[in-house]
């Protein structure tokens, strides 16, 4: 970690209004479970139920599994004036990271030992686990201070350390207003979609879409994360039209490759990796509806918009401010404290909207020539027979002080030589990778991303 946030949140030095905990009337639905349709109401007696329940503490880490389980601790935990903590995954090496940060806090799970990626995490020293069943308690509707600090969540580390991103109620409250715009026209406004989702509600997507947009967009959510094309159909047979379905490349492609039929839905979301034009349109000509692309990050939540399958540039959300800089973007809207400095470069249009030009880190000068790593790693990608794989710029460099590049790929039916022929019909000498490596599958986290420290790991292997 290269920063350290005092974990006390601090809405006592500066306390904001007090601001309804979710919008509607307490019998509208906000989560389904199965053949179980939980309403507003009894979701409010079960925050209340659960937070009389919590520990004195500044932070919690929420591991629940169970979306609706994680809607009823983040809500809970907020409205003790208390601030979820977000790692970037639920491995135990990257909750004992945050928590040596952020000492004076618990962890709070749905599932035995702690509701994480490894078994071997328990025993977890102060984990609370959720009741069950989760406890009632008769009040008026909970409120939460507006600027209580109610996350503090950390990047991926696709492209370095995880770093932490403070997100306070008000920014929470701003940006769910302007997701609702960027899903304008998708559905009826006087009908309330019903979600799906495949992220992680731990990840500031999955966040955004799945548990605040329920809750302040008057929209009803799905309690499960499904992984495969069948369970994705199966959630969503759980549903009412309107149906969105909110997820990732690497599900969407999943479920094109799949015979598994989808009911009617009112659109689809992508985020977390760009989304291929082509994948765009297959999958609008599959399922029958839109598919929206939005963009955005950890440290500025969702902040554009775009029809992939029609356009490339990208729509910024309203009140949302672009200010290109050599080495970035800076990033200005009601939903941040302060303006924020993206590395992501772009070219501001005419009519306001915008087109990503990649990554300051994606740039490469070799021999006095550029390209970037997204450009390669899209050629990479377009050899026939190549199912996955990724381009990256070693750290170390040659004996003539050149930081080279390396693949990682997923080709079942090809061997090294031939995909080094492939890349030689598109690529310039001097970016063709270096280090080479066929691998059974590529490292990629919850929603689809590439930690650089395991794509390093794994270059060191490959499939023999």
């Amino acid at each position: 970690m290269s920063a350290v946030i005092v974990s006390q949140p601090s809405p006592s030095a500066h306390p904001g209004p007090r601001r309804p905990l979710a919008v509607g009337d307490p019998a509208r639905i906000l989560a389904i479970a199965g053949d179980q349709r939980i309403t507003l109401g009894t979701f409010f007696a079960q925050v209340r139920g659960l937070a009389a329940c919590l520990p004195d503490a500044a932070c919690a880490v929420n591991l629940c599994e169970d979306r609706y389980q994680f809607l009823v601790a983040f809500c809970a935990v907020a409205v003790r004036g208390q601030t979820t903590l977000l790692p970037p995954s639920r491995t135990r090496a990257a909750i004992d990271e945050v928590r040596v940060q952020h000492p004076d806090s618990y962890c709070l799970g749905d599932c035995a030992p702690c509701g994480c990626e490894a078994p071997s995490l328990s025993p977890l020293p102060h984990f609370v686990h959720m009741p069950d069943p989760l406890p009632l308690a008769d009040g008026p509707p909970p409120t939460v201070d507006d600027a209580v600090l109610a996350a503090i969540g950390f990047t991926s580390g696709s492209t370095g350390g995880p770093l932490p991103n403070r997100k306070r109620w008000n920014g929470f409250r701003a940006g769910t207003a302007q997701n609702l715009a960027a899903l304008a026209g998708l559905w009826p406004q006087d009908a309330g979609a019903e979600i799906v989702a495949t992220v992680p509600p731990q990840h500031m997507y999955g966040m955004e879409m799945s548990v605040l947009f329920p809750l302040l967009a008057a929209a009803a959510v799905h309690a499960a994360r499904p992984f495969f094309p069948g369970d994705i159909a199966a959630a969503l047979r759980q549903t009412q039209a309107p149906r969105l379905l909110v997820t990732t490349p690497v599900h969407l492609r999943a479920l094109l490759e799949s015979t598994v039929a989808l009911p009617p839905l009112a659109g689809i979301v992508s985020a977390t990796a760009p989304l291929p034009q082509a994948l765009a349109v297959a999958a609008e000509a599959r399922f029958g509806c839109e598919v929206r692309e939005v963009f955005g990050s950890t440290e500025t939540c969702i902040i554009a918009r775009r029809r992939t399958a029609h356009e490339q540039a990208w729509t910024p959300l309203p009140g949302v401010r672009l200010h290109p800089q050599p080495d970035g973007t800076q990033v200005e809207g009601e939903h941040l404290d302060a303006p924020v400095v993206l590395s992501d470069l772009v070219e501001l249009q005419a009519d306001g909207r915008f087109l990503l030009c990649g990554r300051r880190s994606d740039l490469l000068e070799i021999a006095g020539k550029r390209a970037s790593l997204g450009d390669l790693t899209r050629r990479l990608l377009a050899i026939p027979g190549v199912e996955d794989g990724v381009m990256l710029q070693l750290d170390e460099c040659d004996a003539a002080g050149v930081r080279r590049i390396a693949a990682l790929v997923v080709a079942p039916d090809l061997d090294e030589a031939a995909i080094q022929a492939a890349l030689r019909r598109s690529v310039d000498p001097v970016f063709l990778p270096r280090r080479l490596r066929r691998v059974a599958v590529l490292p990629r986290n919850e929603t689809g991303k590439l930690p650089r420290a395991a794509l390093l790991r794994l270059l060191q292997g490959g499939m023999q």
